[in-house]
């Protein structure tokens, strides 16, 4: 799916053109159809835990199987898009996860659910390992940080829509036929993304060595070496596995008494990630003139404080609660993830990588490890783990990082 040019001649698509929009066009498809299936089962656990006659923790693996299968593929898909391309990657990674996406409603057992789901996830891996790299080489550099928040802003639509359209439906339907549907409207976008991504043109194919002074192991070796950017890499496992938590038991926790609110209600209060989409691009902006260390604390104080406002008996109060615990989360996310590149000095892409592979690993272990303490100690027992996983964020960032760089 590459056109040949010569290395060195091809300055990207500039802002404006047709293959620019394209290029916008295609990976935010890729975006919806990645994450809405990545997401919608965290809508219907519930549903899934009361007909699967199954608890909270259990169920919880239907997220975290394919949250952990995304962590696994990310690194090996960087690595086959460098031999294969990125756009030729990225369509046998959507292709093969919607086609697992599309069986896993009928699956028969909860084993076979939890299966399909690790398998999709290694699949969807694919589309975030790749995607920056095919913006950074087929857009003009200069309008490459616009392009990707476009990308970004298909991710977060990706998964707020798997999320409202899989409750409403498994509410009236069951959870299978929620998932379905879901299943297939990411079909429909992936299939729109295979058909307008415009072909590669500045790809050049790279000999991927695994030892040797620049070889992976070595790269992904000085990374994690460094301090710094093992903390940052905890503040993703910590905070993204402790967001995911809160969000996995909700559901639970609301539809219990003295609530009694239905999955279709409980799905209205995902729209709280738009907040993040807010705190995000805010926190950018702070971390530039107040310096990243100061932006990260604040950001997990304030989600301590929305954390502990949920444990309010009183539907407005979570959900303001909920907010403050949503924007704190992605204003976190945001600087962390954008200081790891800007710290690593070797290997920047293996950099990102690694802090996607904890970012989902956090998800994957400690949202089902939520289950453990929502089910002992019910939603306090839930929160106070959160709660946890959030001071000792902070600790990290407070005893061991430093802002010199101001960058």
């Amino acid at each position: 799916m590459a056109e040949h040019v010569p290395p060195g001649t091809w300055t990207g698509y500039d802002r404006g053109s047709r293959g620019y929009r394209r290029v916008l066009l295609a990976l935010l498809c890729a975006g919806v159809a990645t994450f809405a299936q990545l997401y919608s089962v965290q809508g219907v656990l519930p549903l899934m835990a009361a007909d699967l006659r199954i608890d909270a923790a259990r169920a919880s693996l239907g997220v975290s199987a394919a949250t952990f299968g995304l962590a696994v593929g990310v690194l090996p898909w960087s690595v086959v898009s460098d031999r294969w391309g990125r756009l030729r990657t990225m369509v046998m990674a959507v292709v093969a996860a919607t086609a697992f996406g599309l069986v896993m409603p009928f699956a028969p057992t909860f084993e076979s659910v939890v299966a399909l789901r690790f398998v999709e996830g290694v699949a969807l891996g694919g589309i975030p390992a790749v995607a920056m790299a095919y913006l950074a080489e087929e857009l003009d550099r200069r309008h490459a940080a616009v392009a990707a928040g476009t990308y970004v802003a298909g991710t977060s639509l990706g998964g707020l829509a798997g999320r409202i359209i899989a409750a409403p439906v498994g509410d009236a339907f069951g959870w299978r036929t929620g998932t379905v549907t879901v299943s297939v409207l990411a079909a429909l976008a992936a299939v729109v993304f295979v058909l307008i991504a415009p072909r590669q043109r500045g790809f050049v194919r790279q000999t991927v060595r695994l030892t040797g002074p620049s070889g992976l192991l070595r790269r992904l070796g000085a990374n994690l070496a460094d301090r710094g950017l093992l903390v940052l890499y905890l503040q993703g496992f910590l905070l993204m596995g402790g967001f995911v938590a809160i969000y996995n038991y909700l559901g639970f926790h609301l539809g219990e008494e003295p609530f009694g609110v239905s999955q279709t209600v409980v799905s209205l209060l995902f729209l709280a990630y738009l907040s993040g989409t807010w705190s995000s691009g805010t926190a950018g902006r702070l971390a530039a003139s107040h310096g990243r260390r100061s932006v990260l604390v604040s950001s997990g104080v304030v989600m301590l404080a929305g954390l502990l406002a949920t444990l309010v008996p009183s539907i407005p109060v979570i959900v303001a609660g909920l907010l403050l615990f949503t924007a704190g989360f992605f204003a976190a996310h945001a600087v962390a993830s954008g200081w790891v590149p800007v710290r690593s000095r070797t290997g920047k892409a293996q950099a990102s990588s690694l802090y996607t592979l904890f970012y989902y690993g956090g998800s994957s272990v400690l949202g089902t490890a939520g289950g453990v303490f929502y089910t002992a100690g019910g939603w306090s027992g839930a929160v106070a783990f959160v709660a946890a996983l959030v001071v000792v964020a902070v600790l990290l960032v407070l005893v061991a990082l430093r802002d010199p760089e101001r960058a």
